[in-house]
């Protein structure tokens, strides 16, 4: 009789132990999703800051010339 229950309750172990191994896993594709998503994040900055210093350069390259003419 005290078989039984040990067999459930190792049962039931052996489900959280697959559970946790599923969650750890999870997380790491979460975690490596969040890293990739702020490298690309990091990489639109730069980009964005490129156009910006540009048309800037631009608009002084065009007042430049108005105030030569």
């Amino acid at each position: 009789m005290a078989d039984n229950p040990i067999k459930a309750l190792e049962g039931k172990i052996d489900q959280l132990i697959a559970l946790c191994d599923e969650l750890n896993s999870e997380n790491q594709a979460l975690k490596a999703k969040g890293a990739g998503w702020q490298r690309e994040r990091q990489d639109l900055i730069t980009k964005n800051d490129m156009a910006r210093a540009k048309v800037e350069a631009m608009i002084d390259r065009l007042r430049s010339m108005e105030s030569e003419s």
